[in-house]
């Protein structure tokens, strides 16, 4: 009887680590692309796990450079946990009517989506029809995503391997060149510790009279207060 009292017991303890140990995975919500195709705009938000605060982050990326617009990312957290997702969200919203107003942002295309509870889908590879025109009249779009052993930065000391990573766009007809769309150097601190990468979606935009873009939306897993976290990260470019 005692060792079945004691099997008893480490069962409930095992059924209870995977809630003791959640993460939180932020909700994406893709804001969509300047008329010209110049900006492209996403937010996430969520519930911070061990604080359940409520957070929401938007950012706000120029497609020629693949950088940040300035004044951004937008970041608000709310040290509440009364506090709902919807006052933290419009207090995000608020502050990027600065920077663009939504009215102004247009929908792309989502040419392809992963979410993190996929686990069919290969994380590192994604292989799209740039627009919904079948049969296509656009040569295939893929992408690599390789994962980097960087320097370990401070704040992460005794975290185990913090990763970068290289995205890369690969040549899918005879004669394209495979090139090299980003490569972290560094690992920024706003990544919080990351532990891997996985291709989360390729947003497409055409539009009139301009070039096309392209935005990867990536999944980082970084070390969070109960468990790993998911945050997103965006790299744009031009078709």
């Amino acid at each position: 009887m005692p060792t079945l009292r004691l099997f008893a017991a480490l069962a409930v303890l095992l059924l209870a680590l995977p809630a003791a140990r959640a993460g939180d995975t932020a909700t994406v919500e893709i804001l969509g692309f300047s008329t010209d195709g110049g900006i492209f705009a996403f937010e996430e938000y969520g519930i911070q796990d061990g604080s359940g605060f409520p957070y929401a982050n938007r950012f706000y990326i120029d497609t020629a450079s693949d950088s940040f617009l300035p004044g951004t990312p937008v970041r608000v957290r709310i040290d509440d946990e009364e506090a709902t997702l919807e006052t933290v969200r419009q207090e995000a919203k608020d502050q990027g009517q600065a920077v663009i107003s939504d009215a102004e942002l247009t929908p792309g295309f989502t040419a392809g989506w992963n979410a993190v509870t996929e686990l069919s889908a290969d994380p590192h590879r994604m292989m799209v029809n740039p627009r919904p025109v079948v049969p296509p009249i656009d040569g295939a779009l893929e992408f690599r995503l390789e994962e980097l052993h960087l320097q370990q930065p401070e704040s992460c000391e005794d975290l185990g391997t913090i990763m970068g990573f290289r995205l890369l766009r690969i040549g899918t007809a005879p004669g394209d060149e495979t090139t090299t769309v980003h490569e972290d150097e560094t690992v920024p601190s706003s990544r919080r510790c990351p532990l891997g990468y996985r291709l989360t979606g390729v947003q497409t935009y055409h539009p009139q009279g301009g070039a096309a873009v392209f935005a990867v939306l990536i999944a980082v897993r970084s070390f969070g207060f109960e468990g790993p976290d998911h945050r997103f990260i965006a790299v744009a470019g031009q078709l």
